[in-house]
């Protein structure tokens, strides 16, 4: 079984701000695969879909960014998964607009929902694919995350936010290596 959770805040008024550029990838893998988060327990909104012969969650917290880690472990924890059997897919101030970065391991780089998995699972070993978003270093980092992405940041987020999906789905199939290897 595999797990793939995208981060973000829930709420409509976080629905399109730069946080929440995990919860969007989630919405084009729901899309890609014609399904919905039809469950909704262990601080989280998920669903289990059948990919081939194997089980997979897909899932969006619902703690906030920052306590991401606490439904990641509580669903891994009651379905058993494996830490090699999870992705996590979230938006990094670090990487320009529209960049992919597909990584195994490492620190949270700042991201406190990324921080919070961490944290909450004893080990940096963790699969993810982080978004870039950019960074204004004369806006306040709060502000700047929960701010909205330009029209011209919207289009490029657009196609990385299918590449994201993309990637996700060649994981369920793909070492992370293979993955890096392809969408790096």
């Amino acid at each position: 079984m595999k797990l793939i959770a995208g981060l973000g805040n829930p709420g409509k008024e976080y629905d399109t701000t730069r946080h929440n550029a995990g919860f969007m990838a989630m919405d084009r893998i729901l899309d890609k695969l014609s399904i919905s988060l039809d469950k909704n327990k262990f601080n989280a909104v998920y669903t289990i879909y059948r990919y081939k012969d194997e089980k997979v969650i897909f899932v969006k917290p619902l703690t906030y960014m920052n306590l991401s880690g606490e439904a990641v472990q509580a669903l891994m924890n009651f379905y058993d998964i494996d830490v090699k059997d999870i992705l996590i897919i979230h938006d990094d101030l670090d990487l320009p607009v529209g960049k992919l970065r597909i990584r195994y391991q490492g620190s949270s780089g700042g991201q406190k929902g990324m921080g919070s998995i961490i944290n909450h699972l004893g080990t940096s070993d963790i699969n993810r694919i982080r978004i870039g978003i950019s960074n204004d270093k004369l806006i306040d980092t709060k502000d700047y995350v929960l701010g909205k992405f330009s029209k011209e940041d919207k289009e490029i987020l657009d196609i990385t936010l299918d590449k994201a999906a993309e990637a996700a789905l060649y994981f369920l199939d793909h070492p992370i290596e293979e993955v890096m290897s392809k969408f790096n």
